[in-house]
C-alpha cells in the first residue's frame, strides 16, 4: 500500500529545520538496514525525538513505525497523522495489545522506534530501560539499532515552552552498529547490553557537542557535565 501521508510530512518537517536553519551531526546512519525488520532504540529527552529519530533512517529509505502513548492518537490533529504514518498506539495498561502489534510489524519487515526509558527524562541522563524492545527483537529474531540524540530537549521538553526561535542549533544523531540477541542470551542482560551501547552513543554525542555561548543558562546539560538540570536523585530516575 502507497504511503499518502509520511513522505509528505517528512517533507514538511525537513522544510522546518532548513528555515530554523538546524545544524545536524549524523553519524552512524548507514548502520540502519535497507531492508527487513529492526528495532530502533533511542534516549528520550525532547517531544520532537521521533522526528529526529526517523530522520536518521531516511538516508537507508527506511520509515519507522514508533511506539506512542496511546492519547497521542487522540489528539484531533495528531491522531489522524498517526494512524496514517502506521504507528503503534501504547495503552499502558493493557501494553500486551501494543507489543503484538509491533510484533507483527517486525515480521512483515519493518523497523519500530522504541524510546525504552518510557518518558523523557528531565535530568537528561539516561534512565534504566524497560525490557520491551530487548523482548521484541528477540521473539522476531530481528536486530536492534541503537541510537543516541543530543540537542534535542533545547527545542521542547517536559517542563519548559516549546522555543522554536533559535537558529543554527545543533542536533546530534549518533546510530551504533546492530545488536544481534544471541541464541541463549537473557532479556535482561541483553537490554543491559542494549543499555550501554546507547550510553556510549550519548556520550559521543555530547563530546562533539558545541559548549554553551559565555553567559548562556545551560538549563539542557546535565549537572554532570557542569550544566543546571537536575541531577538524577532529585528526579527519581536515580
Amino acid at each position: 500500500m502507497p504511503e499518502l501521508v509520511y513522505p509528505p510530512v517528512i517533507g514538511a518537517a525537513r522544510a522546518f529545520f532548513k528555515a530554523v536553519d538546524l545544524r545536524f551531526d549524523i553519524r552512524g546512519a548507514h548502520h540502519v538496514p535497507r531492508t527487513g525488520g529492526a528495532v530502533l532504540v533511542s534516549n528520550h529527552i525532547g517531544y520532537l525525538d521521533f522526528v529526529f529519530s526517523g530522520l536518521a533512517a531516511r538516508p537507508s529509505g527506511r520509515l519507522v513505525r514508533f511506539m506512542a502513548k496511546e492519547s497521542v492518537f487522540r489528539h484531533k490533529v495528531s491522531g489522524p497523522l498517526m494512524r496514517a504514518m502506521k504507528h503503534i498506539p501504547v495503552d499502558r495498561s493493557q501494553g500486551e495489545g501494543a507489543y503484538r502489534h509491533a510484533l507483527k510489524a517486525l515480521r512483515s519487515g519493518e523497523i519500530v522506534g522504541v524510546f525504552p526509558e518510557a518518558t523523557i527524562s528531565p535530568s537528561f541522563t539516561l534512565a534504566d530501560f524497560k525490557s520491551g524492545a530487548a523482548r521484541l527483537a528477540a521473539e522476531a529474531g530481528v536486530p536492534l539499532l541503537p541510537m543516541a540524540l543530543w540537542g534535542t530537549q533545547r527545542l521542547w521538553t517536559k517542563g519548559r515552552a516549546r522555543d522554536f526561535s533559535r537558529r543554527h542549533l545543533p542536533v546530534g544523531i549518533r546510530v551504533g552498529q546492530a545488536l544481534r540477541p544471541g541464541l541463549e542470551e537473557g532479556v535482561a542482560t541483553l537490554t543491559g547490553r542494549l543499555r550501554e551501547r546507547v550510553q556510549e552513543l550519548l556520550e559521543a554525542a555530547q563530546r562533539a557537542y558545541p559548549a554553551p555561548a559565555p553567559g548562556e543558562e545551560a538549563w539542557w546539560l546535565p549537572a554532570h557535565l557542569g550544566g543546571t538540570a537536575p541531577a538524577p536523585a532529585e528526579t527519581g530516575a536515580a
